[in-house]
């Protein structure tokens, strides 16, 4: 198989999230108006893309922000649980020192190997699905591109993998913004190249910046 093709690896848009949860798999966590800009100016970058197919996470805010590139295209969004958010013991809770999660000794335990990581999914097992997700999408898109809808950990986590970088890592220092793209590259199965874009930087203001991935 033959041609380039481009698969495009995106956040989705801000969440609103006015208690401040870590929200991870939760459901009812829907885009914020914000968030909802953000997508459109996302499907604007992408509308002279040749995208073909655009998949989402299962998460009300993953296709939410995949709904306006797929219209743009003609597409229908498809769905693959393979893109959603990693697994986390602190969901649903709010994770900080002294005023969140991390202030109680009993959760301690869940944060003693960083390596694996022990408060969650294990990075290799998110590296996986991920990469499965991106080798259907350079087949199926092949000679074109695919945009499929995740979260910033899988979302990096995957370009570690593909970076053939170490998986383990300091979330602070993740590029992995809100509604970013992360594009992968091929000719023919072979990765040429992998690019970080921020459609939707001038929507980003530090206040806009928001627990959860």
């Amino acid at each position: 198989m033959s041609g380039r093709t481009v698969v495009h690896l995106m956040r989705h848009g801000e969440v609103h999230n006015p208690a401040g949860v870590l929200y991870g798999r939760l459901p009812g966590y829907h885009l914020s108006e914000l968030g909802r800009q953000m997508a459109d100016v996302a499907a604007a970058d992408l509308a002279a893309s040749d995208v073909r197919l655009v998949v989402a996470s299962p998460l009300e805010r993953a296709q939410e922000t995949a709904a306006p590139i797929a219209a743009f295209h003609g597409l229908a969004v498809e769905t693959d649980p393979r893109l959603i958010e990693a697994g986390n013991w602190f969901e649903g809770k709010e994770f900080g020192v002294g005023d969140g999660s991390l202030r109680h000794p009993s959760v301690w335990p869940k944060l003693v190997n960083p390596f694996r990581p022990s408060w969650g999914e294990p990075y290799a097992q998110i590296a996986a699905r991920m990469l499965e997700v991106v080798e259907r999408a350079r087949v199926a898109a092949a000679g074109h591109e695919a945009v499929l809808v995740s979260h910033q950990s899988p979302v990096w986590i995957a370009r570690l993998a593909l970076e053939h970088r170490r998986l383990w890592h300091d979330p602070r220092k993740r590029q992995c913004s809100l509604a970013s793209l992360t594009s992968l590259t091929y000719e023919g199965d072979r990765l040429l190249a992998v690019t970080f874009s921020e459609p939707a930087a001038a929507l980003l203001p530090g206040a806009s910046r928001v627990a959860g991935a």
